[in-house]
């Protein structure tokens, strides 16, 4: 099998800074049978001054379009991208130099039709940073829904690290208009067309996420309403699983509330922020992330319950089917 040649696309909005990280890491790639597609999608900070910078080392293109949000920004550098693979990062993602290496020879021993890869922090990231990225990945939060095993069954690829072949593009007409769960969708629908979808483990990247907590908190309430959406659009997809942020959303609320009445309440959440703190200290080497990690998971649990249990009190109630907040946090 010849070498597959891999556009890389990555829409971004107003962050010129992240772009340029991203791009600088693109450059120290040991391989480079790759294209970079941006697509600026309706920026007002645009980061086309970076070409100047970066033409020389790498093959890119450039667009800038109308706002229309991450998923038909990247189906737009799709549909104008030359390469066999198509792959999409966040524009706040950090790409370990080795990453086209592995993915390349996993393609040609391994040929798949759409494939993804975890992601991690990286030293430099903040304290904060470190925190989000742990309560993401780890299986005593959400991070368990999220899947990063080998052996799971099914991959669902998530859109920071996320391959498809040309053809998976062609046949599914890649991402559905939505600001939200877009690419839980995509990859459900990838799989129902037929498609094998792959975990390919090594290929992570560094992913910064959100800055602070509250920027977080708006990203995963986001996730916790697309999620009933998607049960609308793709019955049967919702699993238990998913319920479990708001059964501990309820279920911690309720722990504070009798706690006023009677200490002993308070003792099962005393017991979880322990173990996380334990763990992330385990992963982080750190006190200050691992601290910090026990206020990420409690945001990132109760911003995910309580925009679940908002919009499937909605669907309930009123019969919505897609529902949105924070409307201007498009961009992860």
């Amino acid at each position: 099998m010849k070498t597959p040649e891999l556009s890389y696309i990555i829409p971004v909005y107003n962050r010129p800074e992240e772009v340029d990280e991203l791009l600088e890491s693109l450059v120290s790639q040991t391989v480079k049978n790759f294209e970079v597609v941006i697509v600026e999608d309706g920026s007002s900070q645009k980061c086309d001054h970076l070409l100047d910078k970066y033409n020389p080392y790498l093959k890119i293109k450039y667009f800038f379009k109308s706002n229309s949000g991450p998923g038909l920004s990247r189906n737009y550098g799709a549909e104008r991208a030359k390469g066999d693979y198509f792959i999409f990062f966040d524009s706040d993602c950090v790409i370990p130099e080795d990453y086209t290496q592995i993915v390349t020879d996993e393609l040609m021993e391994n040929p798949v039709d759409a494939f993804g890869g975890p992601d991690k922090a990286h030293p430099s990231f903040t304290p904060v940073q470190k925190a989000i990225n742990y309560s993401m990945t780890s299986f005593l939060t959400t991070g368990g829904i999220r899947g990063g095993k080998k052996k799971m069954d099914r991959f669902y690829p998530r859109s920071f690290n996320m391959g498809i072949s040309r053809i998976v593009f062609e046949e599914t007409g890649g991402f559905a208009r939505m600001r939200f769960g877009e690419d839980v969708d995509f990859s459900t629908r990838i799989i129902k067309s037929g498609f094998k979808t792959k975990l390919i483990a090594a290929a992570f990247v560094f992913h910064k996420r959100r800055t602070n907590f509250w920027q977080f908190y708006k990203q995963v309430y986001n996730s916790g309403m697309a999620r009933i959406s998607l049960s609308v659009k793709h019955p049967g997809s919702l699993k238990i699983v998913h319920l479990l942020p708001s059964v501990f959303t309820l279920g911690s609320f309720l722990l504070i509330f009798l706690s006023f009445f009677k200490k002993k309440f308070a003792l099962p959440l005393i017991l979880f922020k322990i173990i996380i703190f334990s763990d992330s200290f385990r992963k982080n080497k750190s006190i200050l992330v691992a601290g910090l990690s026990i206020v990420a998971s409690f945001t990132q649990l109760w911003g995910y319950g309580t925009g679940f249990l908002d919009a499937l009190w909605k669907n309930k109630t009123s019969g919505e089917a897609t529902f949105s907040a924070f409307k201007k946090n498009f961009y992860k």
